[in-house]
Formats: structure tokens, sequence, C-alpha cells
């Protein structure tokens, strides 16, 4: 029996949150049911049989497990990933790879898709995946999936259905497509990665990091070094919509009872009630 490596899970809405996050250890994630994984600092054995994967950047906490990952479903006869990454990591991933193929001795097939912010991709028909961009201290980007549905347009709700009908087989195209934002993921971030980008506060679910916590912590340094602080939240508590956050990546510098103390003390209630904790 392979052991796996550290796993939380936490099922809210009809999806399952799974994965580990420390700075500087490890970051993974998975939705199974929207069969993506993000970030792959670490490769369970659980997520091995997710093809789609979506890197936010190239710090060896995020992505050093790629190769396994990519070598393992080669050694179990499954197809070949589908790696999202920002586009000016793709070649030397590139590179990464074919060195791994020749220490290995061991293909390692995959498929690099470079993104910049603005792009979109669909993951099925009920779902598309859009780009945005964060500050870190290397290129990086978030992605935010949609839930997307086709509805009647608005100004033809109430009209009688014969109508509607008969409107639709003369060719009319009588609905419109609804995208509801459904899973932010930040990956590392100063507070920019938010303010920039509108649904990371509407998403249903939003996943980020809170690395730092202490009132002493320079926020200044802590946001030049692409990262989150405990009041950065405190600050936009009006502005989180969301129904969940997760807040993972704590530093090593602290136990997690710690941090848990400092968001009892300091978070506003409405804020905290929504905010999950991940250690």
């Amino acid at each position: 029996m392979v052991e796996n490596l550290p796993l939380k899970t936490h099922e809210f809405n009809g999806l399952t949150i799974e994965g580990y996050s420390r700075a500087a250890v490890q970051s993974y994630w998975r939705i199974p049911e929207l069969k993506v994984c993000f970030d792959l600092g670490g490769s369970p054995w659980d997520f091995t049989g997710t093809s789609t994967i979506f890197i936010t950047h190239g710090h060896l906490d995020h992505m050093a497990a790629l190769p396994a990952f990519v070598a393992r479903r080669r050694m179990m006869k499954m197809e070949p990933p589908t790696i999202y990454l920002p586009e000016e990591i793709v070649e030397n991933t590139d590179r990464l790879l074919q060195a791994w193929q020749r220490l290995d001795r061991g293909r390692m097939v995959c498929e690099l898709k470079g993104v910049k912010p603005g792009d979109e991709f669909e993951l099925s028909r009920e779902h598309v995946v859009t780009v945005f961009k964060t500050k870190h201290t290397v290129p990086s980007v978030g992605y935010q999936v949609w839930d997307r549905r086709r509805k009647l347009k608005p100004e033809l709700v109430g009209l009688p259905q014969n109508e509607i009908r008969d409107r639709k087989l003369a060719g009319e195209d009588v609905t419109a497509e609804v995208r509801v934002p459904l899973v932010c993921y930040t990956g590392d971030t100063s507070p920019a990665g938010l303010d920039g980008y509108e649904p990371c506060f509407e998403s249903q679910i939003l996943i980020t990091e809170l690395t730092f916590f202490r009132p002493e912590h320079r926020k200044e340094k802590i946001h030049k070094f692409g990262h989150m602080h405990l009041d950065d939240f405190v600050e936009r508590k009006d502005k989180f919509r969301n129904e969940l956050i997760v807040v993972g990546h704590l530093s090593t510098r602290y136990h997690d009872y710690q941090l848990e103390k400092a968001v009892a003390k300091r978070v506003p209630p409405e804020l905290r009630d929504r905010m999950m904790i991940w250690v």
C-alpha cells in the first residue's frame, strides 16, 4: 500500500477541495468534480488520474513534482496530461522535462500550454477557466473556473411558450450564456492579485494564500515578495462576497494554532465564519 502525501479534504456545495499548502514546502490542490489540479509542488497518488493541471508560477514548492507526475502517468499507461502555465516559463519547463528524460531514460510526454491574463479555456460544456494576473516575485497567474449555463433571454421571460417556440423555430437564438464564478485559485500573490480581478471576491469558493499574520511584520516587505498578511483580509472584509474562503500557504515559522488564534481574535465574525484555515 502506497502512503499518500499530506492531504486535507473538504466538501462544499457539491465540490470536493483536496490538497496541502505550506510556504516553501509544497502546494498542490485538486477538485475532482471539475477534473482539475492547481499547482504540483507535490504529487499525491490520488491526483494521478487527473489530466488537467493549472500551474500558477515556477517556484519549486508549486511545481517541483511535475516531472514525477508526467512520468507516473506514462508508467501507468495513461494519456499525456495537459499542463497550463505562465507563457514566460514554458521554454524552461520544457528544458527541465527534457533533462529529466535524459536522466530517467523514459519519455516525458505532456502538452505544455502557455497562458497569459485574459486567456480562456474550456473544461467542459458547463465549465470554462479564465486566466488573470497575480503579483509575485516571478511570472505568475491565477485561475477562475466559471459555471456556464444557457438561460432564456431576459426580454423573453414571461412570453407564452408557443411564441418562444416559434421564435426558436424561425432561427432566433432565444437563450443567452450566463456565467457564475465558481472556484478562484490565486496561488502566491500580494493583495494586488485580488484587487486587480473582481471575480476573486465574487467566486463561490476562493482558494488563496495567507502566509504571514503577526502584527509586527512589515506588510510592505511581505507585499514586495508577493504574499498576503492577515491584515490584508481584515482591510478588505467588506469586499469578500465568497461563500467559502480557503487560506493556505502558512509560513513554516508558525504553528497552525497560532494562526487560528490570530484569526479568531482579529478577523470580524462576518468574514471569519467563511474562512477555512488549510493547515
